[in-house]
């Protein structure tokens, strides 16, 4: 099984979300956040949130790209626990059963997008605000469609034979 943890590629979301994501935590899309906003509530920082920001399902933070990587049967337990844990505290559910059926469904949405990905593919999502409600889209960047600058190349293009070849 598939599910998505948060990367950073420079200091940027440090900047532009009130909180950031830790780079590594395990992510969903977190839009249930912004269900009940208006365009009242898009200014600022919370603006970036819902546009493009992805919810760390440790910290809470947001961070704009994340990447596809597998997960084990007890980190998803634990993500799960985790999020029906935050639904109560935060959100007013009104038991940790009720609220695990919530965090349940949106793990299995993250699981949807991600189990059809090759490990290492980032995840952007962008989110307008709609008469009918939140509209989320993804997009899928695969890991050889990115600049190479992004990643880490091991290796010297000097070696013959040695060096990796893209």
């Amino acid at each position: 099984m598939m599910l998505a943890r948060a990367i950073h590629f420079d200091e940027s979301d440090m900047n532009v979300f009130h909180s950031s994501a830790r780079t590594g935590e395990w992510c969903i899309s977190g839009g249930f956040e912004f269900s009940n906003w208006s365009e009242a509530d898009l200014t600022g920082k919370a603006r970036q949130a819902f546009s493009n920001g992805w919810l760390g399902a440790e910290t809470f933070g947001r961070v704009t790209f994340v990447a596809v990587t597998k997960v084990e049967p007890m980190e998803y337990e634990a993500i799960k626990q985790a999020l029906a844990q935050h639904f109560v505290q935060i959100y007013g559910a009104p038991s940790l059963e009720a609220a695990a059926q919530v965090a349940e469904d949106e793990l299995a949405h993250m699981v949807e997008l991600c189990n059809d990905q090759d490990p290492n593919t980032l995840l952007t999502v962008a989110r307008d605000l709609t008469e009918s409600g939140v509209k989320e889209s993804f997009r899928m960047i695969e890991s050889q469609d990115a600049g190479l600058d992004q990643f880490a190349i091991h290796g010297s293009l000097d070696e013959e034979d040695h060096g990796h070849s893209h």
